[in-house]
């Protein structure tokens, strides 16, 4: 999709492809398309931009850090117990000489992993059910909305809680899937009323006409119409499955021994928090600045793909000022 701006479109008032005001080109006459639209909305943001260096920096560290260190997570220096962080230990050692910027390190590479694998498990199949419903109605929507309100009455935590001793020793994949299954609904019953408003539009009509298929009418023209919904869901679908998971995982129910995660050291070490204060605010620290950061990302992405939030539109006045004066 591109936009042509012209010098009568120098306020920002030019209409988008999806019927909103897009912001002011640079030069006119230049052609500009929706996607670098939202990338100059979103470079103008600051918060936002610090949260993407900060949760790229984070995995770079998870999964770099521990390949440049001698000490890895599983195993002990046994001249160095609950020793405070020097320069042999930058994070320090636990009661059985464990390096913790090891353990750190091990335990955020499994925590972003799973909230990144949640993320995506989950807005995917927000995604299909809700579309689905929306377009086929009838038999189709009664029955996969009779699931989601079952699965928004029934308490997630204790479900997988009970359910935990059956995977303990086996893939942490299943506590993924787990995660997954109840973080979809309520963005499922917003595709879905988003779906019967996008049914009626011509693009769609016209793609019936011409014979299309349900699944591609679905999958081409009416699914890419909610990216900005889905990226921004799958973006805090991101900080919620880590604070997920570090819960459950503090209750033993989440990632077992002898594998760890941010949530089993929280968990582990939170009765030293005030001893040894190194064993507790390492990982809490790191789980605390992620979410800020994916949180400072997801209202980045919003206010960049929403041309009518209100955080763009004073931006947007105070640039127009800034130019006059």
């Amino acid at each position: 999709m591109t936009v042509i701006l012209n010098e009568g479109d120098a306020a920002g008032t030019t209409g988008a492809a999806s019927g909103g005001p897009v912001d002011a080109a640079p030069e006119p006459g230049k052609a500009m398309t929706r996607g670098r639209l939202v990338l100059i909305r979103f470079m103008r943001n600051k918060l936002a931009l610090i949260g993407l260096v900060v949760i790229l920096g984070m995995y770079l560290m998870a999964f770099v850090g521990p390949l440049l260190s001698k000490w890895s997570y599983d195993t002990q220096d046994y001249s160095a117990f609950l020793e405070p962080p020097y320069s042999e230990h930058i994070f320090g050692t636990d009661k059985i000489g464990t390096d913790m910027f090891a353990l750190t390190m091990r335990g955020l590479q499994k925590s972003l992993i799973i909230g990144l694998l949640v993320a995506l498990i989950s807005t995917t199949v927000a995604a299909i059910v809700g579309a689905a419903a929306g377009y086929f109605l009838g038999v189709a929507d009664k029955t996969l909305m009779w699931v989601v309100d079952l699965l928004l009455v029934l308490p997630s935590f204790l479900i997988i809680a009970i359910l935990s001793p059956w995977f303990r020793g086996k893939s942490w994949f299943l506590l993924v899937l787990m995660l997954a299954a109840f973080q979809w609904m309520i963005t499922a019953r917003i595709v879905r009323g988003m779906t019967l408003t996008l049914k009626e539009r011509e693009f769609v009509k016209a793609a019936k006409f011409m014979g299309q298929p349900a699944r591609k009418i679905i999958a081409k023209h009416i699914v890419p119409n909610m990216a900005s919904l889905l990226i921004i869901d799958a973006t805090i679908n991101v900080g919620s499955a880590v604070l997920a998971e570090t819960g459950l995982s503090y209750f033993g129910f989440g990632v077992q021994s002898p594998d760890v995660s941010l949530g089993t050291l929280i968990g582990g070490n939170a009765e030293s928090a005030t001893t040894f204060p190194w064993l507790f605010l390492f990982p809490a620290g790191f789980l605390v600045v992620f979410v800020l950061a994916v949180n400072w990302v997801g209202d980045g992405l919003r206010d960049a793909l929403d041309p009518t939030s209100t955080r763009v539109r004073r931006k947007e006045k105070k640039d127009t000022k800034e130019k006059a004066a």
